[in-house]
């Protein structure tokens, strides 16, 4: 190749090597243009850490293990001049905490947090804001047996195939101590979203093991969170969560655990939300709420069910309603149709899987692939879904804040077409103080 380009004529004094000059333009001949090659030196090899942060506009990184210092989260890009304090992110992690019921695991942390940065005189300054949560009541020495066995259907194999070494105690980052990195961030993004557009993101327990709670037995437009928060399993009808919670009280006193699923709905949520194709906005929720510890399955809409319809049947037909704006009569859609919220209610449905660290006796291996008997030791839940409520709303709202922010950044930069698009208002400091 070298050879080749120095054979050819070229017009001009410019050099390879990058440097040029007057007098070569004025002392240039075709013939006696010389080309020199310097060689590159190699980059230094780069890798970036994976897998700890989610958001493009409202970006939330997670840190810390389950027996660690303690756990936490740096949240950019959050807008600036939002009232903020530790009070309102409290109330979710309280929510989401240990050893808050019989039915939870019995680990007694407070989950009190503290900013650190990102908030000056009470409101937030649009630099990265630090959350952090201290663990406070860790005990390695239940984790000894683990060390060397792997818990069935756990993190812990997996792990070591991947890193080649782990945290052995409490799981590290598999554990679900690491979602109060979520749940916090997860607390601004609802108030944001309250404020701006009036939306409420609100999730509930619907299953436990065999006990399914029928759907029209909630009406999603009168749902509030003291109907959810008002039994320890946080199912919003009391006939359901008392054999919701026989369900799991059954299997913890025998030392085994039991999934479920928990449905979560957004009212108010603004149209135009999600981007077609590969950021539609129901992959994004998927891929957020699927990133929670022991998911297993997600649906939005009509779902797996959907499947056993004809297009006419399952069809949303549109009318205007009595404000002018385009709805649906019925909602299978989910609120979500292309891709992009249709603001309608969008409603989705998480699976969780039992507990994989249970107290029965279970046949596994060790590290150095010797066949062994494990009874795992610890304190675990006996069913994560009455926990994982708050983690869902968390998620569900870390998406939409993000995807709002890419909405007014693409396609409000510029004047709408008032014909078919909604404007969304600004909403002023002094309005955003009257609201909280």
């Amino acid at each position: 190749m070298a050879s080749s380009l120095a054979s050819k004529s070229f017009f001009g004094a410019y050099r390879l090597d990058g440097s040029s000059s007057l007098s070569d333009v004025r002392d240039l001949s075709v013939s006696s243009v010389q080309i020199s090659f310097r060689p590159r030196a190699p980059k230094k090899l780069q890798i970036h850490a994976a897998g700890s942060t989610y958001g493009t506009y409202f970006r939330v990184t997670t840190f810390g293990e389950s027996h660690g210092g303690g756990v936490g989260c740096i949240v950019d890009g959050c807008p600036p001049r939002i009232p903020l304090s530790e009070a309102d992110l409290q109330g979710d992690l309280d929510r989401r905490r240990p050893g808050q019921s019989r039915i939870t695991t019995p680990r007694k942390e407070t989950d009190t947090c503290k900013i650190y940065s990102g908030v000056s005189e009470g409101v937030t300054t649009g630099t990265p804001i630090h959350v952090f949560v201290p663990n406070t009541d860790q005990r390695g020495h239940d984790y000894s047996e683990m060390s060397v066995a792997y818990r069935p259907s756990h993190a812990d194999a997996t792990y070591d195939m991947k890193y080649g070494v782990r945290s052995v105690q409490g799981g590290g980052r598999s554990s679900a101590r690491e979602t109060i990195g979520r749940v916090a961030p997860g607390a601004i993004a609802k108030k944001i979203l309250k404020q701006f557009s009036g939306t409420e993101i609100l999730a509930y327990v619907s299953q436990v093991h065999k006990v399914v709670l029928p759907e029209d037995r909630i009406d999603y437009e009168s749902l509030t969170l003291d109907q959810i928060e008002s039994n320890i399993v946080r199912c919003p009808d009391p006939e359901y969560a008392e054999k919701m919670i026989a369900a799991i009280d059954t299997v913890r006193v025998r030392g085994d655990s039991v999934g479920g699923v928990v449905t979560c709905i957004v009212r108010n949520a603004p149209r135009g939300l999600g981007s077609p194709v590969f950021d539609k906005l129901e992959a994004e929720l998927a891929k957020a709420a699927m990133s929670l510890p022991a998911t297993k399955g997600f649906e939005f809409g009509s779902g797996f069910a959907g499947t056993y319809m004809t297009g006419s049947e399952h069809n949303d037909e549109f009318y205007v309603d009595g404000h002018g704006k385009i709805r649906t009569r019925t909602n299978r859609s989910g609120g979500i149709q292309g891709g992009i919220s249709n603001g309608e209610t969008i409603n989705m449905r998480i699976a969780f899987k039992p507990t994989s660290t249970i107290g029965k006796k279970q046949h596994t291996v060790t590290r150095d692939k010797k066949d062994t008997e494990l009874i795992a030791r610890g304190r675990h839940d006996p069913c994560v879904v009455p926990r994982a409520v708050p983690m869902v709303e968390a998620m569900v709202a870390l998406v939409l804040v993000d995807q709002l922010m890419a909405q007014h950044a693409q396609c409000h930069l510029f004047p709408i077409n008032p014909e078919l698009q909604e404007s969304i208002e600004l909403p002023s400091v002094e309005a955003f103080n009257m609201s909280i």
